[in-house]
């Protein structure tokens, strides 16, 4: 079966595993599995497992880990993009999806001078995420945060490598500033929202360390940069774990 089924931690408990009601419905109802077949299972912290179906009613699944492995599907960097609030949560939603596809290991909401939107339905963001991890068979969930301010974000991160894009004379290409940078197994990049970072978000994110880089002479929706910047980064150092 080709399908990745979530189940967090708390549902794994030695060689058992009980899948959440949402998942095992599907397997039911869907896919219209029967007991004996085996189903991959990731947790969202990394661990992946080969589970096979022993229980199957109405009301839940449970199977027995037959194999295990870590960190399957994952790039060789961890990458945590901060994003501006965009006016239309839908463009928001379209960027955590396809961010999560891309290999992105955490994503901070971002309040800044221009932001129109201060809040996020966590919620759904968060059902978001599960469905982009088992679909391009990720092991990680990422995290999403509580939005904050690109300042304490910058002030806050240790990563070896922070970026980021803001259009102006000083401005250095993306791919050139992250070569300079490598070898680095954490980086941080800060994407502003519609209408970008106002200068003293941009001098802050300098000040505690932080290159100003450009995504070429195109202008980029804020989603579309976010996803630009992740591919860039991870693209180069992609060494995912992937399962025979």
């Amino acid at each position: 079966m080709t399908t990745n089924f979530y189940a967090p931690p708390s549902a794994l408990r030695g060689r058992r595993v009980v899948l959440p009601e949402a998942e095992a419905r599907h397997l039911r109802t869907v896919l219209r599995a029967q007991e004996g077949e085996e189903v991959v299972v990731v947790d969202g912290e990394g661990g992946w497992y080969r589970a096979r179906i022993d229980h199957l009613t109405p009301d839940q699944v449970v199977g027995t880990i037959t194999e295990q492995r870590e960190d399957v599907g994952e790039p060789a960097i961890e990458v945590t993009v901060g994003l501006g609030i965009l006016k239309k949560r839908s463009r928001f939603e379209t960027f955590v999806e396809k961010a999560v596809e891309l290999g992105v290991r955490r994503i901070v909401p971002l309040r800044t001078r221009r932001t129109e939107r201060n809040s996020i339905r966590k919620d759904r963001l968060h059902s978001v995420m599960v469905g982009a991890m088992k679909q391009c068979r990720r092991s990680w969930l990422p995290t999403l945060t509580a939005p904050q301010s690109p300042e304490s974000l910058a002030s806050a991160s240790d990563a070896a490598a922070e970026f980021v894009c803001h259009s102006g004379d000083d401005a250095v290409p993306l791919h050139r500033a992250a070569g300079r940078a490598r070898p680095f197994d954490e980086a941080l990049v800060l994407v502003g929202p519609e209408g970008g970072f106002a200068d003293s978000e941009v001098e802050a994110a300098v000040a505690a360390g932080g290159t100003v880089v450009s995504l070429g002479s195109r202008r980029l929706r804020a989603e579309t940069a976010g996803l630009a910047v992740l591919q860039t980064l991870i693209g180069p150092a992609a060494s995912e774990r992937v399962p025979n």
